[in-house]
């Protein structure tokens, strides 16, 4: 998470989004930045909304604009799939190094998930409490362009991107049966992503 006082600017940090290669970037020019725990670095915006925001409302009497970044659903899960079949998690509960991508989804829509698999939602990221704000800004991933054009002009400098946090490459392969059921099951995760800018 970065946010940029005077801009009235927070950037979330939708996990598998390529938030760490804009935390680089532009961690010396944020006001406030938050890399860790995890719960903390990718908070979605109710917990965002509740705490963060919260202090700019009490003590500022002001509001940041939220702005975040949402991946299509399937290169989401891909990129979780990848990520977790690294070497360093071979052993790991959370390994998926012996699992194809199309077990990976199945699991990913079993009620409950099997740990490897519980990665969560974007689109319950993105969800506001009753009372809060939602996010103002939200660009699909596949858009890099229009997010650094918007991330330029807002804070008015020039960002140097560097690709960071890279995994493994691994077939994506997925069968027409699972693709049909995860986008019926997870319809609103299709939904989230089409609403972006």
């Amino acid at each position: 998470m970065l946010v940029f006082y005077k801009e009235r600017l927070a950037f979330l940090a939708v996990p598998k989004t390529g938030s760490t290669a804009y935390h680089s970037a532009l961690s010396d020019r944020a006001d406030f930045v938050v890399t860790g725990p995890p719960d903390l670095k990718h908070a979605p915006v109710r917990r965002y909304d509740r705490f963060f925001q919260n202090i700019f409302r009490k003590m500022y009497d002001t509001e940041m604009e939220i702005m975040a970044v949402v991946r299509e659903p399937i290169d989401w899960l891909g990129s979780w799939y990848r990520f977790r079949s690294r070497s360093d998690r071979i052993g790991h509960p959370h390994s998926t190094r012996d699992l194809s991508f199309d077990e990976f989804v199945q699991a990913y829509m079993q009620n409950p998930r099997p740990e490897f698999a519980d990665v969560g939602s974007q689109n319950q990221f993105f969800r506001t409490r009753s009372n809060g704000c939602g996010a103002s800004h939200v660009f699909k991933y596949e858009n890099q362009d229009r997010i650094l054009d918007f991330l330029q002009d807002r804070l008015n400098m020039q960002i140097d991107l560097k690709q960071e946090n890279t995994s493994p490459k691994r077939d994506l392969f997925l069968s027409p049966e699972t693709e049909e059921k995860f986008r019926k099951l997870h319809a609103a995760e299709f939904a989230c992503h089409a609403s972006a800018l």
